[in-house]
């Protein structure tokens, strides 16, 4: 399962909001928010009904019109955190 489809059954009111875009002929980046509510199990952590609001970011390089490399990340620690899970 892809990341998005993860976070989507473990969110299900999951929304980014971009709070930042850059391109050229090549490339898009942005930066953004992801938000959600805790309603499924994610990375093995069982709903808590908690919300969560983290940062992330994302590259996309296009040829010939089309995506063929992605980069990116987001700030899983942070949801888990925001979650209540510590860290060992």
């Amino acid at each position: 399962m892809d990341f998005f489809s993860m976070m989507r059954s473990a969110f299900p009111d999951f929304g980014i909001k971009v709070e930042h875009i850059v391109t050229d002929e090549d490339n898009v980046s942005f930066a953004y928010t992801a938000t959600g509510t805790h309603k499924g199990n994610f990375m093995g952590v069982a709903p808590t009904g908690k919300q969560f609001s983290v940062r992330g970011m994302q590259i996309g390089k296009f040829e010939d019109g089309k995506l063929v490399e992605r980069w990116g990340s987001t700030d899983e620690l942070g949801i888990l955190k925001q979650l209540g899970v510590q860290p060992v």
